[in-house]
């Protein structure tokens, strides 16, 4: 007789079928990027639905990368309209170019973990987990060693002093005042393939 399918992984089961770390898996379950309950005795239990929906997303992203391999760009905004913008402006480049937006940072941390993008565009306000604690938390991560060649583009309307104000950036990070003009954007993206 068949032994019936648990429908749960621990932490570290989770992290090793979806290819990161148990760090990043308490990350996205305390985000609700994945469902998870605490069982009496203290252990993390993560939902099978959850990790399968992700590995499906993930898979899927893969096939579009094996298909062709596209330029691919992660657009992390909360403003539905300038993510239309950075699409329509993206597919007019004489580029193969695969685009993938997020609406806050801890969205924008799972696609940029799915995907291995080779420009990352985000605003710096946004609810949630803004940019700052987003690009902050990339470069941190000793995880993603695959994104040491991407370019990472912070776009905002705060002024010079305000970034430093809150912090400022990860040296490396290509600051850029809101509204975008294009032709400062394209050299960005133009020299990210070569």
């Amino acid at each position: 007789m068949a032994e019936k399918q648990k429908d749960y992984f621990s932490s570290r089961e989770a992290a090793k079928l979806l290819g990161v770390a148990v760090s990043t898996i308490q990350l996205w379950v305390n985000n609700g990027h994945l469902k998870a309950w605490t069982t009496s005795g203290g252990h993390r239990r993560i939902s099978r639905s959850s990790v399968e929906s992700i590995l499906k997303e993930q898979n899927e992203i893969l096939d579009c990368h094996n298909e062709e391999r596209a330029l691919t760009v992660v657009i992390v905004d909360d403003d539905a309209s300038q993510l239309r913008l950075y699409q329509k402006y993206l597919l007019t480049l004489d580029l193969d170019v695969t685009v993938i937006t997020a609406q806050d940072g801890y969205e924008g941390l799972v696609k940029i973990g799915n995907t291995n993008p080779d420009i990352i565009i985000t605003d710096l306000v946004m609810p949630n987990m803004d940019g700052f604690k987003m690009v902050r938390a990339l470069t941190e991560l000793t995880e993603v060693t695959e994104l040491t060649d991407c370019e990472i583009i912070a776009a905002t309307g705060l002024t010079e002093n305000e970034v430093k104000e809150k912090g400022g950036l990860p040296q490396g990070v290509h600051l850029l005042t809101k509204p975008i003009k294009f032709e400062d954007l394209e050299p960005l993206i133009i020299n990210s393939q070569t």
